[in-house]
């Protein structure tokens, strides 16, 4: 299980666990919890398939949480490498969310970026800077992760801060 501190306005404890049913498709099951109340923050179940050919993966499931309930998820991810070593890439991923009668969400996601990872930065420290552009809420944004931290902030000021334990 990957568990992760997360910070934005409130601390809170991220836990994710992968079962794999093939090489190519695994149930992703995520949830949050908050320092601050004790309470559940989400929870959220997703089949996630790659398709490694192409560089892309998809992704359909269900997000429960106090504010919207239950809601269903859809993501897709295109990866298009720009060096032979995959190295540094130009990506876009995308979001949409449905409530329980199928009707879609206000808040689609939609994102194109350019990611740089450095393998051995320094020695046994590998850096991904990542900048990109949320075309919905047409906002720049960029992430900074280092082995186990990770920053993200946006030009509107938004920032979190994440350390995988």
């Amino acid at each position: 299980m990957e568990t992760s501190l997360r910070y934005s306005k409130s601390l809170r404890i991220h836990a994710k666990e992968k079962l794999p049913f093939n090489s190519k498709t695994h149930l992703q099951l995520h949830g949050e919890l908050d320092t601050g109340t004790g309470s559940p923050t989400y929870f959220s179940a997703m089949i996630r398939h790659l398709f490694p050919e192409a560089s892309t993966g998809l992704g359909v499931g269900f997000h429960y949480d106090k504010r919207h309930k239950l809601r269903c998820h859809l993501r897709g991810k295109k990866e298009f490498p720009l060096r032979i070593n995959k190295l540094v890439t130009f990506n876009i991923k995308g979001r949409c969310d449905f409530d329980q009668h199928f009707n879609q969400q206000r808040n689609p996601i939609g994102a194109a970026e350019f990611a740089w990872n450095i393998m051995n930065f320094k020695e046994d420290q590998d850096v991904r800077i990542k900048v990109g552009y949320e075309m919905f809420d047409k906002v720049p944004y960029m992430q900074i992760r280092e082995n186990n931290w990770t920053l993200n902030a946006n030009i509107k000021g938004k920032w979190n801060l994440r350390f995988d334990l």
